[in-house]
């Protein structure tokens, strides 16, 4: 039974204020996507350290999923995640002040943590404020916060870098901004569950049930595949866009990442439209010719492909994305869930991570074209494999 603690507001508009510290947490994690190239002419470093600094995020955010993951259920939500912003403002901080690789990658490792601790909480505490007969769709509205304000970082930094003052300075100038309206926020929320007197601080343990594996498995070759895209996006993309394809463009870059998260949240929706064993598939598909369109848009220089690409392979990354996070949940049992969700999100955030540096290393011997065209056929295939298994053993 939920104990909802007395507050300033009520839970309906605590609901909304929670929902908007979502969006503003993870569109900071964004936010330095399309300034990368002028990092890289300011500061002077190669595509592959953008890869490498891309990827401390992940860091931070397997860290806060290990660490961190029962913490708001021992100390209450509130103040888990008002953590979740704090971390969010010292990596904007960080980047504000930016004029060394050392504050890039603090400010990425920083903004991983938040984003781990912020994003399952804030679900949570959504689910908690919501009526009884209403928590499936909070936990829509929950996943539309999250790639939303994922889509909405490099959209808006790109705008900002384009068209106005300070191009390095004034997205986390107004970040804060947003993010003091964020704490402020919740500050004033009711506290959703009962606050445990004694706390009993303890790692979040990663186990996968034999009974689970088979669909463990399923789901999370195309979750990898899915996630590696979104990596190859969000690092790579707006390298590509400058160095290649010469479209020095912030905003356009910004447009081009949003693309894909706006699509991936497109598609986590069709969940509520298209019957639960046609998305996994579906989603496989969509992520296949995604791919191979990204790949064409590689290799023919052509920036149409490569947008339609993008918008395709969003699509299925989204839908299958929730529909295996969807299967997964459905077969764990209820006292192990916790370990096997954050085993799936580990693999998921070493998807986002790994690969990306693999890219970067090979921009370093062949180019970025031959690398980023390699990648997607590569990612393509396991989006395949994963069809074919799905198709050859349906009920397994």
């Amino acid at each position: 039974m939920r104990t909802i603690v007395k507050a300033p507001v009520g839970r309906h508009v605590g609901f909304v204020l929670v929902s908007y510290a979502f969006i503003v947490t993870m569109m900071g994690t964004t936010l330095p996507t399309p300034l990368y190239p002028i990092y890289q002419q300011e500061i002077g470093f190669s595509s592959l350290l953008v890869t490498v600094i891309y990827s401390t995020y992940a860091v931070g955010v397997i860290a806060a999923l290990l660490l961190f993951g029962h913490l708001s259920d021992e100390i209450g939500r509130r103040w888990v995640l008002l953590v979740g912003l704090l971390l969010s403002a010292a990596s904007a901080l960080a980047f504000l002040f930016a004029g060394s690789l050392t504050l890039l990658f603090i400010g990425r490792v920083l903004s991983g943590l938040s984003a781990g601790i912020l994003t399952g909480t804030a679900t949570a505490t959504l689910v908690d404020l919501a009526p009884q007969d209403e928590q499936r769709k909070a936990t829509l509205i929950a996943a539309g916060a999250n790639m939303g304000g994922l889509g909405l970082g490099p959209l808006l930094a790109g705008l900002l870098s384009q068209y106005a003052i300070l191009p390095l300075q004034l997205v986390f100038i107004l970040d804060l901004i947003l993010l003091v309206l964020a704490i402020v926020g919740i500050l004033i929320i009711p506290e959703p569950i009962k606050v445990k007197t004694n706390v009993w601080f303890r790692p979040q343990r990663l186990r996968i049930p034999a009974e689970v594996r088979t669909t463990f498995f399923r789901a999370s070759i195309p979750g990898f595949a899915g996630f590696s895209m979104l990596g190859l996006f969000t690092a790579v993309a707006p390298v590509f866009l400058h160095q290649t394809l010469h479209l020095p463009n912030h905003a356009l870059t910004g447009l081009v990442v949003f693309s894909v998260f706006a699509s991936s949240t497109f598609g986590q929706l069709l969940l509520e439209r298209l019957p639960q064993r046609l998305m996994l598939p579906t989603g496989c598909v969509g992520l296949i010719i995604g791919l191979a369109l990204v790949a064409s848009g590689l290799q023919t220089r052509s920036l149409a492909l490569l947008v339609v690409g993008a918008v395709v392979a969003g699509l299925g990354q989204g839908m299958s994305f929730r529909a295996g996070l969807a299967a997964i949940n459905a077969q764990s049992p209820s006292a192990q869930r916790s370990e096997i969700i954050s085993s799936f999100f580990v693999v998921l955030y070493i998807a986002i991570s790994i690969p990306v540096i693999g890219v970067g290393v090979a921009a370093q011997i062949f180019g970025l074209q031959i690398a980023g065209v390699a990648f997607s056929a590569i990612m393509a295939i396991l989006a395949l494999i994963a069809l074919i298994m799905l198709i050859t053993y349906p009920d397994v």
